[in-house]
């Protein structure tokens, strides 16, 4: 990358992903852990939003309320199926396994991500669940949009427990 020059493979995604994080700090603000997600429809960075979502696991009890799989229920709450091919998932941490496998079973085309998870990111740091050959449907990856404020986020919301 030339100095002065954005990086073209992320900067499309940074409006969603600005979107993401202020999904993400309603979570922090009731209690959760802040991560935030929203699913695009067709038309890459600048599609439809179809579904948003925070974690939600300690308003709801539900252990599976991670903010990606409420944003892909809601997206396909919103289109009436469960195929979500032509959409994008932004969300601000690496997906976790449970959340990677809801990507591959929803057929999104793209899952875009801010921060790293070396602890339990399953979209290449620590597994690559996403991606894994060995399954029908793999979306393309892009990481590491708005990593350093996805990170501050969560570091921040940690660190004031």
């Amino acid at each position: 990358m030339t100095a002065g020059r954005g990086d073209p493979l992320r900067d499309p995604w940074r409006p969603a992903m600005r979107r993401a994080l202020a999904e993400a700090a309603t979570a922090a603000e009731a209690g959760d852990v802040p991560v935030g997600a929203i699913v695009l429809g067709p038309g890459g960075p600048d599609g439809p939003v179809l579904g948003l979502g925070h974690n939600e696991r300690e308003a709801t009890g539900d252990p599976t309320a991670h903010a990606e799989v409420l944003a892909l229920r809601a997206a396909a709450g919103r289109l009436g199926a469960w195929r979500l091919a032509g959409c994008t998932l932004v969300v601000t941490l690496e997906p976790c396994t449970m959340c990677a496998g809801a990507c591959v079973l929803s057929r999104v085309d793209r899952v875009v991500y801010g921060a790293v998870d070396e602890k339990a990111g399953a979209a290449g740091s620590l597994w690559d669940v996403v991606r894994d050959r060995r399954l029908n449907h793999r979306p393309e990856v892009i990481g590491s949009v708005l990593a350093d404020e996805c990170g501050a986020l969560l570091t921040d919301f940690f660190r004031s427990r």
